[in-house]
């Protein structure tokens, strides 16, 4: 249909755009360039954009520099887009020309043809209000898309935070459930002094309480706001009282603890507090790739593995295998964690290519870094509601195992000395008997010492195994 398009123009010339869209020639250009992905913006990067705009209309309508019937059209213009009721107007791909400009148009050209439909003009006429001149004052994608990127991360951090801990407090929880268990601990994958099944919990409470604390002190560098930097960090064409009203209205839309940034040049020109935070990202998923394993390795059976725990079953587990159920949770809980790993890679790579005042990576480490965020958040909430909840422990398998451990050696090592300890580790697993039968056999040591000395719980704690100083003889 003819009037399925509308005609506008750029410094580049004319452009069909489609008659209902809200985006304009400079958003139809990207779409036609950067066909690459086939995704749209992730929402935070969009609703960080708005807030920016929002806040900016209204900074130049306080000091006088933007009409206010304009300001009050952009901001209105802005809530709507706040409150989802235009996300299919934004679809400039994730993989874009440098530093998100074209991600910047597509919104300064939404709010402008919305702006201007409430004030009674038409799309694609941009006026009285100009994507440019009014949307885009005193503003530059070099300062726009830094400080984005800052308010998107701390925007989406307490809902990271929220499941992580929501997480942790179950593996505690669990730990001190299980606190009364006594396993095989293993080093190397190999038989290794006991250790309680709560322990390990607990241990991994700590890890992940350690991992978020380690990202929330990391995501304090991001409240600094580099907003007035304008083109290259220095502030022209903007009012001197700009940031410091941009940092008001910004706290007063997004709720967040943001201060003005004192280094804007500095904060232009580095994606440094942006990789930390990523690298704080990477670090949770080290940590909960790990204690997602750990949980695969133990639940490795029922009858062919160590079996010391059970996973609530979620799925069937083979296509051509009945009754077999797989570890699912946590397999997809390692594969979340690698593509974290991958994310942080690349924002690594795209921070440090920055070049002079700009670093133009910029859609690439925002995109990474928001997807980690998102699909860590997400992983935590189903790790913990889905699976650790549900975990229960095969008591007797972990009797029966540390029984059998060869480690328990270990604790004879004060009284007869390492050689000795070694030879009847060695001789235990030769002859498939049991350290504390081995012990009883050979005589040696007193029989009244010997289930002290081979206290398995005692073994879990911090101590002399019965009390001894030092082995009989040098030679045990």
């Amino acid at each position: 249909m003819a009037d399925a398009f509308r005609t506008e123009k750029d410094p580049l010339g004319p452009l069909d755009v489609p008659a209902d869209a809200l985006y304009g020639v400079q958003t139809m250009r990207a779409r036609q360039n950067f066909p690459i992905s086939g995704l749209k913006p992730l929402w935070p990067f969009v609703q960080s954009q708005v807030w920016i705009k929002r806040s900016a209309a209204l900074t130049h309508k306080e000091t006088g520099r933007l009409d206010a019937k304009m300001a009050d059209a952009i901001v209105a213009a802005a809530d709507e887009v706040l409150a989802r009721k235009h996300d299919e107007h934004f679809v400039v791909d994730p993989y874009q020309a440098g530093a998100g400009t074209s991600h910047n148009m597509n919104v300064n050209e939404v709010l402008a043809n919305r702006a201007n439909e409430l004030l009674g003009g038409k799309r694609g006429e941009y006026k009285p209000v100009h994507p440019n001149d009014h949307v885009n004052m005193a503003q530059s994608t070099n300062d726009t898309i830094p400080t984005n990127i800052r308010l998107s991360v701390l925007s989406q951090l307490p809902a990271l935070v929220k499941a992580f801990e929501g997480l942790r407090d179950s593996l505690a929880k669990k730990g001190k459930e299980f606190d009364h268990i006594v396993k095989a601990g293993r080093t190397h994958l190999q038989d290794a002094m006991p250790v309680r099944l709560g322990q390990e919990f607990a241990a991994y409470a700590g890890s992940l309480d350690r991992a978020m604390r380690r990202a929330v002190e990391a995501a304090d560098y991001l409240k600094d706001l580099g907003i007035g930097g304008s083109a290259v960090g220095t502030g022209v064409t903007v009012e001197p009282e700009y940031p410091a009203l941009m940092n008001k209205h910004l706290k007063a839309t997004t709720g967040l603890d943001l201060r003005v940034g004192q280094d804007r040049i500095q904060l232009m020109q580095s994606m440094g507090d942006a990789a930390a935070f990523s690298a704080a990202l990477r670090g949770i998923a080290i940590d909960l790739s790990k204690i997602a394993s750990d949980l695969r390795l133990m639940v490795m059976g029922p009858r062919t593995g160590i079996d010391e725990i059970t996973l609530p079953a979620v799925q069937p587990g083979s296509s051509i295998m009945p009754g077999k159920i797989n570890p699912s949770i946590p397999e997809m809980v390692n594969q979340v964690c690698y593509q974290v790993m991958g994310c942080d890679t690349t924002v690594a790579i795209a921070a440090e290519h920055g070049q002079l005042e700009l670093n133009v990576m910029m859609p690439v480490i925002a995109h990474n870094i928001l997807l980690s965020m998102q699909i860590l958040t997400s992983t935590a909430k189903v790790l913990d509601e889905k699976c650790v909840r549900g975990i229960t422990a095969n008591e007797a398998m972990c009797s029966y195992w540390v029984e059998r451990s060869a480690a328990l050696a270990t604790a004879l090592m004060p009284h007869i000395g390492y050689t000795k300890a070694a030879e009847v580790s060695k001789q235990s697993v030769k002859e498939g008997v049991l350290i504390r039968d081995l012990v009883k056999r050979e005589k040696l040591l007193p029989e009244e010492q010997i289930d002290e000395v081979l206290d398995l719980r005692k073994m879990t704690e911090i101590g002399v195994p019965g009390g001894g100083k030092g082995p009989v003889s040098a030679g045990g």
